[in-house]
């Protein structure tokens, strides 16, 4: 089996690091600083720089690149990728890639699947990528077609030395919804959050929900903008709905109503209960 990797940031240099523990398995790596490559090279992690010619040698092609970036390999690579291999994205927001992708991979006769592994740090780069960073991990899948059992098993076949846990399959614009709520959101918010005047004195005073809270305000700001921005519908939504309620918080602290605060709480907690048990 052969994969190549397209980007060896910390999503893409640890798919190249998982990979590489089967030694059945050759990894092949492109980054647009050619020095990480030379360095994935050195330090074993990758077995040969992914060229354009080497693409069809490849039984999957993950691309772990920004949304544009991504679309663009796709398009100057439509005619060099093998036809009997699965290329697949692994960005962040689906809608726009897949509706991109799909009608090109028709046209030039390869095969496109859109994902997402759900793994990551707040850090990013090379010399943060790990091999265990998707053991048991989630993965998102958005097939072209859902009626064939035999090609999403050959997926998840692919995907498993990666050490992905779930493979969830689901479409487009479920994906961007939700990932609206479990992941964008939870970076603005924890990015406002330490905006706050008091947050340059909180040292000796915070604890676990401080640094659970900001732990995803040290973020990748162009990854994260590109990323919210192809989203923007799915995410003015969340926001909407995030700042009525911070509006009712704040309206019986404002009012000092015991009752309807503790009502609040009462029913987030609840909420909390009912989802994640």
């Amino acid at each position: 089996m052969t994969v190549g990797i397209v980007g060896l940031g910390l999503i893409g240099g640890s798919l190249a690091k998982a990979y590489k523990r089967d030694p059945d398995i050759t990894v092949l790596g492109w980054n647009r600083t050619g020095s990480t490559t030379e360095f994935a090279m050195l330090a074993g992690d990758i077995d040969g720089e992914l060229t354009p010619d080497r693409l069809r040698e490849c039984d999957l092609v993950l691309i772990s690149l920004y949304p544009q970036a991504t679309m663009d390999y796709l398009r100057d690579h439509a005619d060099d990728f093998s036809k009997t291999g699965i290329v697949m994205d692994c960005s962040g927001v689906k809608r726009e890639v897949c509706a991109f992708a799909f009608p090109l991979a028709k046209e030039h006769g390869f095969t496109f699947v859109g994902g997402h592994p759900m793994a990551g740090t707040q850090y990013s780069g090379y010399k943060y990528a790990k091999a265990t960073l998707y053991d048991r991990a989630p993965m998102v899948v958005v097939p072209p077609v859902f009626d064939d059992p035999d090609f999403l098993q050959r997926v998840k076949d692919l995907l498993k030395p990666a050490g992905f846990g779930r493979i969830s399959v689901t479409t487009a614009e479920d994906h961007d919804e939700m990932i609206a709520f479990t992941s964008q959101m939870c970076h603005v918010v924890s990015n406002g959050y330490i905006k706050s005047p008091t947050a340059a004195r909180h040292k000796g005073f915070s604890a676990g929900s401080y640094k659970d809270l900001t732990r995803v305000a040290w973020l990748n700001p162009g990854m994260w903008s590109e990323l919210i921005l192809d989203n923007r519908e799915n995410m003015l939504a969340e926001m909407d709905a995030f700042i009525a309620s911070m509006n009712a918080y704040r309206d019986a602290i404002a009012a000092n109503d015991f009752d309807a605060l503790c009502a609040l709480f009462e029913e987030g907690k609840r909420r909390k209960e009912e989802i994640d048990g």
